[in-house]
């Protein structure tokens, strides 16, 4: 299966909305955000801060009276400049170009499983800018395994797991993190699909480089496409 063929695949497994976000949530509660260098509304924001953020992204939502916003695969970002595990001095290699959605609602929020599966693997990435607590499922479907991942959870997330814990479709599976364990970032879910995790245990890329980004947009399909938050 190319990666075309995958997408198709993903397409295929849905044929309307399906949270990760707490269910209580409807798909009209979510709009679309832009957090790409090209938002000139960012310009006067503190990128680095996120208790900044945070307050950019509740005044988004009280402006379009909406309770989540969501957006950001293959987003060029600046956010990622203030931490040293992203930046380098080579715009070929620098990573800044997101690869999963972001889910942007408040800290301890449940997320979901949208398929069934089992937990493959799970860690906390506590590098500055990073993931902080995250979750890696495996599903098998059609004799297709793929993954998803989970990132930006709370640290009691991962405590009462263990890997090959079987998940049902729409079960609870984590909270949201606060920024002072989800890496540093306003509260939300990084949500990502991942077709093969590469030999990766608890973590895999969510930030690609421009050298790096035609291998990852191969790997990684618009989570979209499974979500329908198009």
């Amino acid at each position: 299966m190319n990666a075309i063929q995958f997408q198709e695949f993903i397409n295929s497994l849905s044929s309307k909305f399906i949270p990760v976000i707490d269910n209580t949530f409807q798909r009209d509660d979510y709009i679309h955000i832009n957090l790409s260098k090209t938002n000139a509304a960012l310009k006067d924001i503190d990128v680095s801060s996120s208790t900044q953020f945070e307050i950019y992204i509740k005044s988004y939502l009280k402006k379009h009276n909406k309770s989540i916003a969501y957006g950001g695969y293959i987003e060029t970002r600046d956010i990622y400049s203030r931490s040293t595990h992203f930046k380098n001095q080579d715009p070929e290699t620098e990573r800044n170009i997101h690869l999963g959605l972001d889910v942007w609602v408040a800290a301890e929020t449940r997320v979901l499983a949208p398929l069934n599966g089992t937990i493959h693997s799970f860690q906390n990435n506590t590098n500055f800018g990073d993931y902080g607590p995250t979750i890696i499922l495996e599903h098998t479907i059609n004799n297709m395994t793929f993954h998803t991942l989970y990132g930006h959870l709370s640290e009691a997330s991962l405590t009462a797991i263990k890997i090959g814990q079987l998940v049902k479709k729409g079960e609870s599976i984590a909270r949201l993190g606060k920024a002072e364990v989800n890496g540093d970032y306003a509260p939300h879910l990084h949500f990502q699909i991942i077709r093969d995790m590469e030999g990766k245990q608890g973590d895999y890329a969510g930030v690609s480089s421009k050298k790096d980004i035609a291998h990852f947009k191969n790997n990684c399909p618009d989570p979209k496409l499974l979500l329908k938050l198009s």
